[in-house]
C-alpha cells in the first residue's frame, strides 16, 4: 500500500507543478519517461518536477515534457493518467499530438532529418582534415592517384547531401522513401548539372516555355527538404484519388514529373537564395564585427544546444561551404564546443566523489568527438557553475580568435577538438593559429575557474537512478551474494554506454550498464527473475533478478514511436523467466527503415542500492557472455 501511495503522490506532485488538469492536452508514456503535452510550459515547473523523488531528471523536445522516472514509469502513468479527463483525439491512444509553434515544428525537422546521418559528415569531415594533415606534411602528395580517390570519398556525402536528406526526410514526413530518392536523384543528376553550366555560360534552355535557372543542387539543403515536405501533400492527394489498381505504378510517376520540375523552377531557386541570404547576413556580421560574433557563438551556442535549435544552423553553414569554400560559424561552434570539455576536466580535477569522476570522465571522452550533451546534462549544467564557466570561457576564447580570422575549410558534422585541422589553409595562415589560440583559452580558462571558485558540488544532490518507490537495501542485501553477473540480453557489438546518441542514456542518469549493437533480432533474460514491466509498445522490458536487481532492456532508440509493430513478446508481465529464455523478437529492418537506430542500452535501475556495477571488457558478446557484474 505504502507503494500506491508514493506512486499517486509522485502523479499528484507533477500535476500540481506543471499547471494542473487544465494545463494537460495529452499524456503518454514509454518504457522510462512520463511524456507529457502542455498548454503553457513554466521554467520554474521543469525545476520542480526534475527535484520531485523518485523523478531522475526532466527533458523537453519535441513540444513534450518528459519527465524520467525509470522502470516504474507505468506506476506513475496509472497514476497519473485518472487524474486528467481528456476529449477524445487528445488521449494517450490518439495518434493526432499537436503541431505546436512554427519554431518548434522547424526544429524538430530539422533534428529528424539531420541527426541520422550527421556521422556521416562527420566521418567525411575527418577524412577531410587527415588530407590536409597529409598534404602539409609531404607536398607531393595532393598530385597522387592516393589523395584523389580518398578525396572523392570524403566529398561524396556532400555532393549526393540531397539524397541523405530524402530518406530522412521521408521518414519524417512520412512519404514513399523511394518516390522522394528518385526525386531528390534527379536534382543531382550529372546531365541537370551540365546543362545548369550551360545555362550560367549564357545559353537559353526553357522548361513548357518557362526559362530555367542555372541553379545546382549538390550539397544542398532547403532544395530537397522542401521537395519532400511539398511532396507529401501530393503523395497524400495522389493515393486518395487514383485508382488501387494503378496506384503503385502512377503514384510515382505523377510525383515525379510534377515534383522534379517544380523544384527546379520554383522551390529550388527561391530556398536557394533563402539559404545563402541567411549565410551572407552571418557572413557580413562575422566579417564586420568579428569579435561580436565570436561572442555570440562562443559563449551562447551550447544554450541553443540544450533548447535543441543547434540543427537550424545546417542550412546555412553548408551554403558557406558551398558558395565560399570556408565558413567561420564552425570555427567559433568548436570553441564552445572544448570550452565544455574543459569545464567537465575542472569538475573532475576539483570533485572528491568517485561517482562524479566516473561520469565525468565518460561525458568529457564524449566531448572530444564533438558531442556534448553527455557532459551537459551529466556534469556542467547539473552543477550550473561548470556550464557558466564554459559559456564564458567559449565567449573569451572565440573573441580572442576573432582577431585571426578563423576559419573551417571542410565541413565537420561534429566540430570539436579532432577537427581543428580543417581550419588549417595555406590562403589563411593566421586561421589555425586563431584556433588554437582560442581552444587553449577555451579549455584551460574553465579548469582555472572551478580550481578557484569551485563548482557548488555541495549544493547539488548526486544524480540517482533510484526508483520511485526503491526496495529497502536491506531486503536487497538479505538475498545477494557478494557478486552478481548478468548476462548479454543480446548477440552483437559492445557500445560504451557514454557513447549512445540519447542524453538520457550517455549521462547515466537513467542507470549504470551497458548497450549493445545487435546482430541478431531476439531479446533473451540476462539473468533468472521476474518481468517487472513490459512497455505498451514492446520496445522495452524490465526485469528484476531473484536476487532483488532491476535491469531494464530498451531495444532500439526513440522506438516508443513504432507503437509495438516491429516487435513480438514471448512472455508476459509478471511471468517468471529463467536465464537465456526469449522475452522478444523484433524487426530490425522494420526500425531501420524509420530512421532510428537498433542499438540497445541494458541498464541497472536500482545500481545506487549496490557498491558497484563493472562492465565487462568485450568488443562483442554472446547471449551467455557476462557483461555486467553486480557488488554487494
Amino acid at each position: 500500500m505504502s507503494k500506491v501511495r508514493d506512486y499517486q503522490q509522485l502523479a499528484h506532485s507533477i500535476l500540481e507543478a506543471v499547471g494542473g488538469e487544465d494545463n494537460i492536452i495529452s499524456v503518454a508514456r514509454c518504457a522510462t519517461r512520463l511524456r507529457l503535452v502542455l498548454k503553457r510550459s513554466d521554467a520554474k515547473a521543469k525545476d520542480q518536477v526534475a527535484a520531485l523523488p523518485g523523478v531522475i531528471t526532466v527533458v523537453e523536445s519535441g513540444g513534450q515534457f518528459q519527465v524520467v522516472i525509470g522502470q516504474h514509469v507505468g506506476e506513475v502513468y496509472e497514476a497519473f493518467r485518472p487524474l486528467v479527463s481528456l476529449k477524445d483525439g487528445n488521449s494517450d491512444q490518439g495518434t493526432e499530438t499537436p503541431k505546436g509553434t512554427i519554431l518548434n515544428r522547424i526544429i524538430a525537422t530539422m533534428s529528424a532529418v539531420f541527426a541520422p546521418f550527421v556521422y556521416i559528415l562527420a566521418a567525411a569531415g575527418i577524412l577531410q582534415g587527415a588530407l590536409i594533415l597529409i598534404s602539409l606534411v609531404f607536398k607531393d602528395f595532393a598530385a597522387t592517384g592516393t589523395y584523389e580517390v580518398f578525396s572523392f570519398i570524403s566529398w561524396a556525402p556532400f555532393t549526393f547531401l540531397p539524397i541523405f536528406i530524402a530518406i530522412t526526410a521521408a521518414n519524417h514526413f512520412k512519404v514513399n522513401q523511394f518516390i522522394a530518392v528518385a526525386c531528390s536523384a534527379a536534382l543531382v543528376s550529372p546531365t541537370w548539372a551540365e546543362m545548369a553550366g550551360r545555362i550560367t555560360s549564357g545559353e537559353s534552355i526553357s522548361f513548357i516555355g518557362i526559362a530555367l535557372s542555372g541553379t545546382t543542387y549538390t550539397s544542398s539543403v532547403l532544395p530537397p527538404l522542401f521537395l519532400v515536405w511539398l511532396l507529401s501533400y501530393l503523395e497524400r492527394f495522389l493515393n486518395r484519388t487514383i485508382n488501387d489498381v494503378i496506384k503503385p505504378l502512377f503514384v510515382p510517376f505523377f510525383s515525379m514529373v510534377i515534383m522534379v520540375p517544380l523544384t527546379i523552377l520554383v522551390i529550388g531557386p527561391i530556398t536557394t537564395l533563402g539559404a545563402e541570404g541567411i549565410a551572407n547576413g552571418y557572413n557580413y556580421l562575422a566579417e564586420n564585427a568579428p569579435a561580436l560574433a565570436g561572442l555570440i557563438i562562443g559563449g551562447f551556442w551550447q544554450i541553443i544546444v540544450i533548447f535543441g535549435v543547434h540543427w537550424g544552423v545546417t542550412p546555412m553553414v553548408l551554403a558557406n561551404f558551398e558558395q565560399y569554400g570556408r565558413d567561420s560559424f564552425q570555427a567559433y561552434q568548436t570553441i564552445a564546443v572544448i570550452a565544455q570539455v574543459g569545464a567537465v576536466i575542472g569538475v573532475i580535477l576539483k570533485t572528491r566523489n568517485k561517482e562524479t569522476k566516473k561520469v565525468g570522465v565518460s561525458a568529457g571522452l564524449t566531448g572530444i568527438f564533438g558531442i556534448t550533451e553527455p557532459a551537459i546534462y551529466g556534469v556542467t549544467l547539473r552543477f550550473k557553475k561548470p556550464f557558466i564557466y564554459g559559456c564564458i570561457s567559449g565567449a573569451v576564447g572565440a573573441v580572442v580568435a576573432s582577431f585571426f580570422k578563423p576559419y573551417y575549410f571542410a565541413y565537420a558534422g561534429l566540430p570539436g577538438p579532432l577537427t581543428l585541422v580543417n581550419g588549417i589553409s595555406s590562403d589563411y595562415p593566421s586561421s589555425i593559429v586563431g584556433l588554437l589560440i582560442g581552444t587553449a583559452i577555451a579549455l584551460i580558462l574553465p579548469i582555472v575557474l572551478i580550481q578557484l571558485l569551485g563548482f557548488g558540488e555541495e549544493k547539488v544532490v548526486p544524480v540517482t537512478t533510484t526508483p520511485a518507490t526503491p526496495a529497502p537495501a536491506q531486503e536487497v542485501s538479505a538475498t545477494l551474494t557478494n557478486e552478481e553477473t548478468i548476462q548479454a540480453p543480446l548477440a552483437g557489438q559492445v557500445v560504451p554506454l557514454s557513447d549512445v546518441p540519447d542524453e538520457v542514456f550517455a549521462s547515466g542518469a537513467m542507470g549504470q550498464g551497458v548497450a549493445i549493437r545487435p546482430i541478431g533480432n531476439t531479446v533473451v533474460a540476462p539473468f533468472t527473475g521476474t518481468v517487472v514491466m513490459i512497455a505498451p509498445t514492446k520496445h522495452a522490458i524490465g526485469l528484476r533478478s531473484t536476487s532483488g536487481v532491476e535491469v531494464l532492456i530498451h531495444v532500439g532508440l526513440e522506438t516508443v514511436g513504432l507503437d509495438g509493430t516491429p516487435f513480438t513478446l514471448h512472455v508476459e508481465d509478471g511471468a517468471s523467466v529463467d536465464a537465456g529464455q526469449t522475452l522478444l523478437t523484433f524487426d530490425a529492418s522494420a526500425i531501420e527503415q524509420h530512421g532510428l537506430q537498433t542499438i540497445t542500452p541494458v541498464i541497472v535501475t536500482n545500481a545506487s542500492s549496490y557498491a558497484e556495477v563493472i562492465v565487462g571488457k568485450h568488443e562483442t558478446v554472446e547471449t551467455n557472455t557476462a557483461i555486467l557484474t553486480i557488488v554487494k
